[in-house]
């Protein structure tokens, strides 16, 4: 199946739907000493009787790549499309052929100036942006 074959709404429903299912995964023993608990990542257990590394019921599940969501909507944005980052003039120019698939999303280093010229131009030639208010 391809993604022009899904609809908006189905990508953005299939995204919520793996999205709930993908648990916090937090620091093993991150809510009991307060110098974890400001590091809330995951750090891999290590420990030979480790509950969570063991994978034991009862203890957060470990990361596992079983957690990737599927291809058809991995990397995609809400709206569905594919997420281009565009610097300059040049990379808006690249993805005017594409337009319908993809969404521009402009870069935080591009000053003041230049987004306002960037943010006219795909106005102009039709092209999504996702952050071009």
């Amino acid at each position: 199946m391809s993604i022009n074959k899904l609809s908006k709404d189905k990508i953005y429903k299939l995204k919520q739907k793996y999205n709930s299912k993908i648990p916090d995964f937090l620091r093993y023993d991150w809510d009991k000493y307060f110098k974890l608990e400001s590091q809330e990542k995951w750090r891999k257990t290590r420990g030979i009787d480790n509950k969570t590394r063991l994978k034991l019921k009862g203890f957060p599940p470990p990361v596992d790549p079983g957690y990737r969501k599927p291809k058809i909507i991995r990397y995609l944005h809400p709206s569905g499309l594919k997420p281009v980052i565009i610097n300059n003039m040049k990379d808006l120019e690249n993805i005017a052929k594409f337009k319908d698939q993809v969404i521009g999303i402009i870069s935080s280093n591009v000053g003041f100036k230049k987004r306002l010229e960037i943010i006219k131009k795909a106005t102009e030639m039709g092209i999504k942006l996702a952050n071009g208010e």
